[in-house]
């Protein structure tokens, strides 16, 4: 009788141990894009963002839901922003291409691009995105041109942001 309690315990473990809200997906780039986390640091963040703005580091999370949030560091300092996002493939390649709503603090959009890159463990995203509305006379990179067409190409590289993918 209490080897039967004992299997009996042991099955009702089995059986909740494995809760469908537990399950993890697993994250493919060409199908799921920019959905997930991120984060820039150093190197990685875009040298207009660290040498006009200071900004050191940049968390970035986009939802299947299509709403983001995005964090960025200059000297401690935190500045949160939230919108929502659409994502389409280009066509170009593996680029994708990206339109951002930003709701606080301020409301602007910017459009751009991205593109995940597979590496030895996780992925890193090329990101470059220019703001649209208001209109500061800027134009956003297009795929067709690639990464550093941001004003035409004025920017060269200093619009591009490096994120590497925090594994969820």
């Amino acid at each position: 009788m209490k080897n039967l309690f004992i299997i009996l315990v042991a099955v009702v473990f089995a059986f909740s141990a494995c809760d469908k809200s537990e399950e993890k997906t697993v994250y493919n780039p060409s199908t799921d894009g920019i959905v997930g986390q991120w984060y820039s640091s150093g190197a990685n963040v875009a040298v207009l963002l660290s040498t006009y703005f200071a900004i050191d580091s940049i968390y970035a999370k986009f939802e299947s839901n299509n709403t983001y949030l995005v964090e960025s560091y200059s000297a401690g300092a935190k500045t949160t922003y939230t919108g929502t996002f659409t994502q389409t493939k280009s066509g170009t390649g593996s680029i994708w291409n990206i339109v951002l709503n930003q709701s606080a603090p301020t409301a602007v959009t910017s459009e751009g691009i991205f593109e995940i890159t597979t590496v030895t463990n996780g992925f890193t995203m090329k990101y470059e995105v220019a703001q649209t509305e208001p209109n500061i006379s800027a134009t956003p990179p297009t795929a067709t041109a690639g990464f550093g067409s941001t004003n035409g190409g004025a920017l060269s590289t200093w619009n591009i942001q490096t994120f590497v993918k925090i594994a969820e």
